[in-house]
């Protein structure tokens, strides 16, 4: 298991900023590893800073490193569909946020070097932010963030805990589109999450399909 915060980023010779504005201006002008000069615009995360849900991806994808904002492509149209069922609004009940802050050309897998150096900012949005609840979006997520040896085929919709948070891998949005008979169990998992947001934040989270 990777553990979640432990101080990671000070083994990183990150500073303890002093609140996420601060965190966000360092993102801005990071220059890390390489992906900094061949971004268009890093994606640093966004929502409620309050929120009891922080949502994982992977990376900013061509829209994402356009705007500068998470999840505003196809992948962000859906999940913004399943958020919507839930009962979920990005503003009130969600932090979105991803395993590195710039998108790697092409799109292809963020390379561990880089992982390394970026990870430390996400660790500090975690710490900052508190949620009681987190969901990694995809394989990517999962094996950042919990171990590089499971599989998102067999952990989708399974709860992990580890330092008073309740976390669960679920498909990507992206492995969706690609594969749209995968959104039955997807939607599975997310009511495993909307039952779990009502036992411990809010009992009367209204959901109309649950």
């Amino acid at each position: 298991m990777v553990p979640l915060l432990h101080n990671l980023y000070r083994s990183n010779n990150m500073e303890p900023y002093a609140d996420l504005e601060a965190l966000r201006l360092e993102v801005l002008s990071c220059k890390r590893c390489p992906l900094g000069k061949t971004r268009n615009k890093p994606v640093f995360g966004e929502g409620n800073p309050n929120a009891k849900i922080f949502i994982i991806g992977e990376a900013p994808g061509r829209d994402e490193d356009l705007t500068g904002h998470p999840f505003v492509g196809r992948s962000g149209e859906l999940l913004d569909k399943i958020f919507s069922a839930c009962g979920f609004d990005r503003n009130e009940h969600l932090y979105i946020g991803n395993i590195i802050k710039c998108r790697p050309p092409g799109n292809r897998t963020p390379l561990p070097a880089e992982v390394t150096e970026c990870l430390p900012y996400l660790y500090k949005q975690i710490e900052w932010i508190n949620p009681t609840i987190m969901i990694l979006l995809g394989a990517s997520a999962l094996a950042n963030m919990v171990d590089k040896n499971l599989k998102i085929s067999r952990e989708r919709g399974n709860w992990f805990h580890q330092e008073n948070r309740w976390i669960m891998p679920v498909y990507h949005p992206s492995a969706l589109l690609r594969n749209p008979s995968l959104k039955r169990d997807t939607w599975e998992d997310f009511k495993k999450i909307i039952l779990k947001y009502r036992e411990l934040v809010n009992p009367q989270h209204f959901s109309q399909y649950l």
